[in-house]
């Protein structure tokens, strides 16, 4: 038998360890499942910790929309209230009212503000709007005046990132017309646009922005920072801060390091190792051909379970890759639905049928995976499929 007979032939490896290599961390994954999600709730808890003595005294919230960034809200929320948050903001009602049976004490803030017509169903959730528009300010005034009772809110003002937001011209009349007295401002609240840019010039002019249109409130408590902003120092953060990403281990920030850890593994088990010939066609639409003999191993996993399709790769394309036993292998042709094609060829212990590789861990973080499909962490985390088992460390 020639070398390259030998090298190539799909008995070599697979005859000796058809099995699984023993995984403890794996063992209780049913063997049916495709893949596996591994969120560390003790280092979510962990993050929370260290974020909270980064900006002390200010308070330190969470922010668990989106289902807490992809990772499970229902699982995120009682760990981040065990720890002793108490303040956490959301996006829709919906996510809202389960926040609250998640966290019954909790102030819970609602950023997408008061659709018309919902004033009603948040009051029963007792969730609190951040209000962006005069119109919403008016319903909420309104709503408050036929309940006889000052109406717990945000103001959300928009300091120059010009997405959602009060004008300075708004603050003016809603100060003049007296309209603040039927609300109870909890909280003024804006968002910087470039925060994870420490050189970024809309920072500080965002910043002089938010101090002179809350002038006329500024005995009202103030949150103008998330997770970037909060690492630009102590005149960013006011009275509360609203981490999300880097509760969840993201490292966005250009400056240097957030004090976190990342809290996520993402893995797929190899449904088949094959052999293919130079020139053979890998894949939809024959974008990659090999042009030496190649070992690949077919991994389960595909947009649906959030491996971007940005991430396929032609012949002679360098980009994404998994992680076996801590050496990189690289993802070659058309990511499908369900499947990638990934060559294990350099690989001195390539993996079997059975086997899982890393999508995001250790050696693959976030940022890594987002960058390689021309995107970011946040999208890599929220476009997380739901038919990988999921695992919740240290609830």
């Amino acid at each position: 038998m020639s070398d390259r007979t030998a090298h190539i032939s799909p008995m070599t490896d697979s005859a000796q360890r058809e099995a699984p290599r023993a995984d403890a961390e794996l063992a209780a994954v049913p063997t049916s499942a495709t893949g596996v999600i591994i969120v560390d709730l003790a280092q979510i808890r962990a993050n929370w910790r260290a974020l909270v003595g980064r900006v002390a005294p200010a308070e330190c919230a969470a922010v668990v929309k989106a289902d807490a960034y992809g990772l499970g809200a229902a699982h995120v929320i009682p760990a981040l209230v065990k720890e002793g948050c108490r303040t956490f903001f959301v996006a829709t009602i919906a996510e809202a009212a389960q926040a609250r049976g998640l966290a019954p004490e909790a102030t819970i803030y609602v950023l997408d503000g008061l659709l018309p017509g919902t004033g009603s169903e948040l009051l029963a959730i007792g969730a609190i709007p951040a209000l962006a528009s005069f119109e919403e300010v008016k319903e909420w005034a309104t709503l408050a005046a036929a309940r006889g009772a000052r109406l717990p809110t945000v103001l959300h003002l928009d300091t120059g990132l010009s997405r959602l937001g009060l004008t300075g011209s708004d603050m003016n009349v809603i100060a003049t017309e007296g309209r603040a007295r039927s609300l109870d401002v909890r909280l003024i609240m804006s968002h910087l646009g470039c925060a994870d840019n420490p050189e970024h010039d809309m920072n500080a002019l965002q910043r002089e922005n938010f101090d002179a249109m809350r002038g006329c409130m500024a005995h009202v408590p103030a949150s103008l920072v998330a997770s970037d902003g909060l690492m630009l120092g102590v005149d960013y953060h006011y009275d509360l801060v609203r981490p999300g990403y880097a509760l969840y281990g993201g490292q966005a920030f250009q400056g240097g390091p957030a004090p976190v850890a990342p809290v996520l593994i993402v893995k797929a088990r190899v449904l088949q190792v094959r052999h293919v010939q130079p020139g053979d066609q890998v894949g939809y639409s024959a974008t990659w051909r090999p042009n030496r003999p190649t070992r690949l191993a077919i991994v389960a996993a595909g947009y649906d379970d959030g491996v971007a399709r940005a991430l396929s790769r032609g012949t002679g394309e360098d980009g994404a890759h998994v992680m076996f036993e801590g050496k990189l292998a690289p993802i070659v042709g058309r990511v499908s639905m369900d499947l990638i094609t990934v060559d294990v060829t350099k690989l001195k212990h390539p993996p079997v049928r059975g086997d899982f590789v890393d999508l995001i861990g250790p050696g693959l973080p976030i940022e890594t995976v987002g960058a390689a499909a021309g995107t970011i962490g946040y999208e890599v985390l929220t476009r997380l499929g739901r038919r990988f088992h999921r695992i919740y460390r240290g609830g």
